[in-house]
């Protein structure tokens, strides 16, 4: 609890997420411990901060469980990020803040699903989701206008993700000679 001389006028709980204070664990996960903070392309920073977790969990996995696991962390951060960021968007006032990159973290997860556990891969990953991220192709760009709040912050990425796991999928499968070797 805070103390000191302005501790009760200063607004705690849902009221001071309202006023502009967002709690520290709805800041650390919407913003994906800070990377979306980044004044500089904030959904490219963020997407950067997955990659960690996605090797680690791909390297603790294995190559057989992998896609599951990688799949199972985005579903579960999928559903996270809904609360978190609509609460973070709230709390800043603005309906979808560059700042939240939780939604980038679940679609980069999604998109090296597809792919070994190799830097090529992650690097034309990475590349693949942001393209598609930032060009907003159909239906990304009908998600990214159309649904609202938490819902409608994450999914965007999540069809993006559909559309980079495709590409780098055929790219790995037919067109990455240095990954089989």
């Amino acid at each position: 609890m805070s103390t000191g001389p302005d501790a009760e006028s200063r607004p705690s709980g849902a009221a001071g997420a309202r006023r502009g204070h967002s709690p520290v664990l709805v800041t650390l996960l919407a913003t994906w411990f800070g990377c979306g903070l980044s004044p500089k392309a904030p959904g490219t920073v963020g997407s950067l901060g997955a990659i960690p977790l996605a090797a680690a969990l791909s390297a603790l996995a294995g190559p057989d469980l992998s896609p599951v696991v990688l799949t199972a962390a985005a579903v579960l951060l999928f559903l996270i990020g809904i609360p978190v960021s609509a609460r973070y968007a709230d709390a800043i006032g603005r309906e979808d803040p560059g700042a939240v990159v939780i939604d980038e973290v679940v679609g980069i997860l999604l998109t090296l699903a597809v792919a070994p556990l190799d830097p090529w891969a992650y690097a034309i990953g990475f590349l693949a989701f942001r393209a598609a991220d930032i060009a907003k192709p159909f239906p990304v760009s009908l998600a990214d206008r159309r649904v609202g709040g938490g819902l409608g912050i994450m999914l965007d990425d999540v069809v993006a993700a559909g559309y980079s796991a495709l590409a780098l999928w055929a790219f790995v499968r037919y067109g990455l000679p240095i990954i089989h070797s």
